[in-house]
This record gives structure tokens, C-alpha cells and sequence, in this order.
């Protein structure tokens, strides 16, 4: 059936998702979805989006994307090209008995993936923080919101958010025979 690309992302109101290499957020609520949301499914990531994680995370196959011949890191599969990115998560995916893989920034690759993914997992946060990074436009022509829906604020939350799934329309191609 394929590889279902999937982009997961915390979103501002003004599309910040990111400032100086972190979050402008605090929201462990959100990272505990998060976390069962990508558990078991393999996880594609920019090198500066691993750098501030730090670490590979459990459950998972870490996929890297790099331009870096230079970089290495233990516990990760680190590759070159989107082609070789999305190829190893579907041997990722196929044995982990899945059908996605999310890919969970940074900015550029979520840039890259837009026009290939087929469903986004939103997290909406409340508010219009300072930024240096932007999650792409999610366009009503193309995404359909199958979801919203209001998370409880958790205790220590630095503000409130909601969660959404899109699904990419899909648009009749007219076939002529």
C-alpha cells in the first residue's frame, strides 16, 4: 500500500514552531501525546532538530537527515537524501508493522515533505510567541480537518493548545481512456 508521510508539529498561531534551536513553550502534556503518538513508528528528523533533542528517542528508528558527511551519532540511522530518508522508513515502518512515518521537523524538512505528506498531526498552541522557525501554511484547499480538538492544560503547561488531525484532500484526476 506505500508510506503514508505523516508531519507532526507543534504550531502557533503566527506558525512559530521554533526560537534559538528550541521551543518558545513549555508543554509536557503535549510531549506525553507526542510520544504516543510516534511510539513503535519510525521518526524522520532534520540534524539540528536531533541536536536539540539530544538523543535518540526509545521506540523508535531515528532517521537523520544530514548534508554532513562529518556528522555521526550512536543509535540512529543517518542519511543523505529524502529518497534514502523515506526508503529506510519503510523498511522501518514494514517491520515495525506500520504504515507511517512522521516526520518531526525541523522547518526545512517539514518544507520539503509538504507537498508528499498525506496527513498532519497538529498540535495548535495558543498565542503568538517570537521566532526564528515556521511550519508551512497549512492550506484549507488542500488539508481537511478531520479533528479539533481542546487539550486539557496540564499543571505545567506554559499555555493552552489544541489538537488536530488533516488529512490531504484528494482530488479526482479525470481519466480519459
Amino acid at each position: 500500500m506505500g508510506l503514508r508521510i505523516c508531519l507532526v508539529a507543534a504550531v502557533a498561531e503566527n506558525n512559530v514552531i521554533g526560537s534559538g534551536g528550541g521551543m518558545p513553550w513549555r508543554l509536557p502534556s503535549d510531549l506525553k501525546r507526542f510520544k504516543e503518538l510516534t511510539m513503535g513508528k519510525p521518526i524522520l528528523m532534520g540534524r539540528k532538530t536531533y541536536e536539540s533533542i539530544g538523543k535518540p528517542l526509545p521506540g523508535r528508528t531515528n532517521i537523520v537527515l544530514t548534508n554532513s558527511d562529518d556528522f555521526h551519532a550512536e543509535g540512529i540511522r543517518i542519511v543523505h537524501s529524502v529518497v534514502e530518508a523515506l526508503d529506510v522508513a519503510e523498511e522501518a515502518a514494514r517491520k515495525a508493522d506500520t504504515g507511517e512515518v512522521m516526520v518531526i521537523g525541523g522547518a526545512s524538512l517539514y518544507e520539503r515533505l509538504m507537498d508528499r505528506a498525506e496527513r498532519l498531526y497538529i498540535t495548535h498552541v495558543a498565542g503568538t510567541p517570537a521566532g526564528d522557525t515556521y511550519f508551512p501554511e497549512i492550506d484549507p484547499e488542500v488539508w481537511s480537518c478531520l479533528t479539533r480538538e481542546p487539550m486539557i492544560r496540564g499543571v505545567d503547561d506554559s499555555t493552552g493548545t489544541s489538537f488536530a488531525i488533516y488529512d490531504r484532500i484528494k482530488t479526482e484526476q479525470a481519466s480519459e481512456e
